[in-house]
């Protein structure tokens, strides 16, 4: 569950009216026997396992997972709240709307974004795994809005949102008890 919590935050706002999927054009085949169907297959099973849904779709953890691919991936107007300011989790169908694929697998593998998002695990991941979420994510259309806009420390944001309270001092080390 920490690692879910993690993985969702780089952020924006909740679904809706869906745009139509929109073809991938390929700006670099994955490998000769990866087909386009396999590609997609993958980017499905990367974002289920690596917790995209759990932030950047609204009401995914609530419905055991039991929402529609069309509503998947649309941001979040559900707060991160922390030292950090506030952030939201994005639109990802947006964010790779606005991107060719050479450009997507750039912003990537340097992502550096806020609290909780643990862009580290992107940034660690395969070239091919990061091309199959891209294609994944564009075969879902770019529907949706924007999440809401990153609030700075001391901007306190509207509900709904979730408030980290950090201990004081330096972060405590997982014990084998934890």
């Amino acid at each position: 569950m920490a690692v879910a919590l993690l993985v969702l935050s780089a952020c924006q706002q909740a679904p809706q009216a869906n745009a139509t999927a929109a073809p991938v054009a390929s700006s670099a085949p994955a490998t000769s026997a990866q087909t386009d169907a396999d590609l997609l297959a993958q980017g499905e099973y990367m974002v289920r396992m690596g917790g995209c849904n759990d932030c950047h779709t609204p009401g995914y953890d609530q419905a055991a997972g039991d929402i529609p691919k069309e509503q998947w991936l649309l941001g979040s107007p559900l707060g991160w709240h922390g030292p950090w300011g506030t952030t939201y989790p994005a639109n990802l169908r947006l964010k790779a709307a606005e991107m060719d694929e050479a450009a997507w697998l750039k912003y990537t593998s340097e992502l550096h974004t806020r609290p909780p998002m643990p862009d580290f695990n992107l940034r660690a991941m395969k070239e091919n795994d990061r091309r199959a979420i891209y294609r994944f994510i564009r075969s879902l259309g770019s529907g949706g809005q924007p999440a809401p806009d990153y609030l700075p420390p001391g901007s306190m944001p509207q509900p709904p949102y979730v408030d980290f309270v950090m201990p004081p001092g330096p972060p405590v080390a997982p014990t084998a008890a934890s």
